[in-house]
């Protein structure tokens, strides 16, 4: 009797066990519906929060997303130097662009300023009563719309010869008082601002100026360093003309006419 009971109560054990390995069995219903958890295979659910105290923590990066991201990273890195090169160049053509632009107001201001300084140290032509034309040459008039000449004071002009004469002493150029002033009262009635505007010479627009009626090209061949440059200035023209003399007649005493 116990070996039979032994022998059941095996037969019985195999029974459940077969009972509960086999597939498709129906399951009593009176049984508990939660499946024992030591028989699950099944893969474990991923996290999802449920509410917003929840905790996320990012994933690990595997080594393909961490090549992909690394990729990115040399891109933007590449980028921004890319930027930066070219933000340095932009400076770079501004500063050059700034500094071109200075260099050539610079350059345009000194232009100006040089020819304004030229304009001031030219003399204008003070010829009493000339007019030019618009391409710079002298209006020619008849003899008999000359204007009058309008002389300075004999003190003036005792003052310009005389001080011509220490001029003309220091350089040793031959003149006398007397043969200036005679040429003087003849050529212009001792006015310096005479322009003679009629004869040979204004048609060749190299009009005579000035006390002893001088021409533009012989006053700059025969100027005497010191003085004035202003053909008109009395004491120029004066030691200029006595220069010329000396040279073409060997002094101004022996010039009586048109020279």
């Amino acid at each position: 009797m116990r070996t039979a009971a032994v022998a059941g109560m095996v037969t019985a054990g195999a029974a459940v066990v077969s009972l509960v390995h086999t597939p498709g069995a129906v399951a009593d219903p009176h049984a508990s519906a939660v499946a024992p958890t030591a028989m699950s295979t099944s893969a474990p659910a991923a996290f999802s929060p449920d509410s917003a105290s929840s905790v996320i923590v990012k994933s690990p990066v595997t080594g393909s997303d961490a090549a992909d991201n690394g990729d990115e990273a040399a891109d933007d890195s590449a980028a921004e130097t890319t930027t930066d090169d070219t933000a340095t160049d932009d400076a770079a053509t501004d500063d050059t662009t700034t500094d071109d632009g200075a260099a050539a107001d610079t350059a345009t201001q000194a232009a100006q300023d040089d020819a304004a300084a030229q304009e001031e140290s030219a003399p204008a032509d003070k010829g009493r009563g000339a007019e030019y034309n618009a391409d710079g040459t002298i209006v020619v008039i008849d003899k008999a719309e000359q204007p009058k000449p309008q002389p300075a004071s004999a003190e003036q002009i005792d003052q310009w010869i005389n001080e011509a004469l220490d001029v003309m002493k220091a350089h040793g150029i031959p003149g006398s008082y007397d043969g200036i002033k005679s040429n003087l009262i003849r050529e212009s009635s001792g006015d310096p601002h005479t322009i003679n505007m009629w004869d040979s010479n204004a048609v060749k627009n190299i009009p005579s100026k000035g006390l002893l009626q001088v021409i533009d090209p012989t006053f700059e061949q025969y100027h005497v360093e010191g003085t004035s440059t202003d053909i008109y200035d009395p004491v120029a023209n004066i030691v200029a003309a006595c220069n010329y003399a000396a040279d073409r007649y060997g002094s101004m005493d022996n010039v009586n006419s048109a020279y």
